[in-house]
């Protein structure tokens, strides 16, 4: 009941690094990721270590390896050598479990099938239809097809990422101005098309998971995570905790408006941070410095520039200048010690990072610039974030389900 009382509130646990060492049905949960993320990241790893790295009670780290070993999320391994004593049991996860995660875009859906560790085993792209129920219908087929193709695996879930927000209370798809959906229950369809429990969020807040879940987030207690695709998201990490907000609105920088007179955004105003900086955006003012009307995408865009491409460069570092000028909002607002970034302008972040940088740096109201690194390819870290979601949750329900019938 506290779980749900704290989800409506806006903020969801997901602080693996300064969990509370505490005997409620909350920080039960909590002692259980920290410790399956630290056999994750230590596996092979003895419940001795185990107790060592995460400060809990040896007793305690028992009772948790028995419920994950129980519940097959974690298995046991080889015989440590030691020069004396006991022999430990060393501990990993298990193989055999894996994940589908879907990606969903304004053009096309990527689905594919992760295991424990954030290893892709397959992976492929479907144009995505522009009536829901059509497009998630095909998602689920290739969803079949690729638990048919895995059939040695046992699937513990689906994790969907979305270009938009899900309201907390009813898991639907509330706001997705560039998807162009209507309202739709996105989590029911897949369910009942796959017979596995979903977990879905928004792709910034999905990747910021990922890095607490598979990343470099250790210590890391106050961060944004800002994907920059065909609009402009923000993941928030705020005191160690990941902040959703009322109705999971939290993080939408991208329409936070910084020149009224721009151009009319999907969200209905003008302006707005993402119809700037966006790669949208990019594509825009290449346009209309070049002339040219035939249509590119942004990694050709990219490309381009890579090769000498005048307009194109200046192209994408206007759009660099902008991203550097909408993280000033953020700053002022969050104050975070690192913005991480992701999208599509990562694969030429050595030439428009500083860019980004130079930008933010002169207004800080106080102190240095938070800092700015880049995250992974994003399609890559979206569906990763989409398995972190089910790795984040899923593990926690079941957790929850088994002590409520004890």
């Amino acid at each position: 009941m506290v779980r749900d009382t704290r989800a409506k509130r806006g903020i969801r646990r997901v602080d693996l690094a300064y969990a509370r060492l505490a005997s409620s049905e909350i920080a039960r949960d909590m002692n259980r990721d920290v410790v399956l993320e630290l056999i994750r990241a230590r596996q092979p790893v003895s419940r001795a270590d185990l107790a060592r790295l995460s400060g809990l009670q040896r007793s305690t780290v028992s009772l948790i390896i028995e419920d994950l070993l129980e519940d097959g999320w974690i298995r046991e391994g080889a015989i440590a050598r030691r020069p004396r004593g006991r022999r430990p049991t060393l501990l990993g996860l298990n193989d055999d479990l894996a994940m589908i995660v879907c990606d969903i875009r304004p053009m096309q859906a990527i689905v594919a099938v992760v295991d424990l560790n954030g290893r892709f085993l397959s992976r492929e792209s479907l144009p995505l239809l522009s009536d829901p129920a059509q497009a998630v219908a095909q998602i689920v087929t290739r969803i079949r097809k690729m638990q048919q193709k895995h059939t040695q695996k046992s699937f513990e879930g689906v994790g969907v990422s979305l270009p938009g927000r899900v309201d907390p209370e009813s898991r639907q798809l509330i706001f997705a101005p560039n998807l162009q959906w209507p309202r739709f229950d996105i989590k029911k369809a897949i369910e009942r098309g796959t017979g596995l429990p979903v977990e879905l969020d928004n792709a910034a807040n999905a990747c910021l998971l990922s890095e607490l879940w598979f990343g470099r987030m250790d210590g890391v207690r106050n961060a944004v995570l800002v994907t920059v695709s065909e609009g402009i998201g923000a993941g928030v990490l705020a005191n160690g905790q990941l902040v959703s907000g009322r109705n999971g609105m939290a993080g939408e920088f991208g329409h936070v408006p910084l020149d009224p007179a721009g151009p009319k955004c999907a969200c209905g105003g003008r302006g707005c941070w993402e119809t700037l900086a966006s790669s949208t955006a990019a594509l825009r003012y290449y346009a209309e410095l070049s002339g040219s009307s035939h249509p590119l995408t942004i990694h050709q865009l990219v490309a381009m520039a890579d090769d000498g491409d005048e307009h194109a460069i200046q192209a994408l570092r206007k759009q660099a200048q902008l991203i550097g000028r909408g993280m000033r909002v953020v700053v002022a607002a969050l104050s975070p010690e690192i913005i991480l970034i992701t999208g599509d302008i990562i694969s030429a972040w050595a030439r428009y990072g500083p860019i980004v940088a130079e930008e933010l740096a002169p207004l800080m109201l106080a102190g240095t610039p938070p800092r700015l690194a880049p995250v992974e390819e994003s399609e890559v870290a979206r569906l990763r974030g989409a398995a972190a979601l089910v790795l984040q949750r899923h593990t926690a329900q079941a957790h929850t389900h088994k002590h409520s019938v004890r």
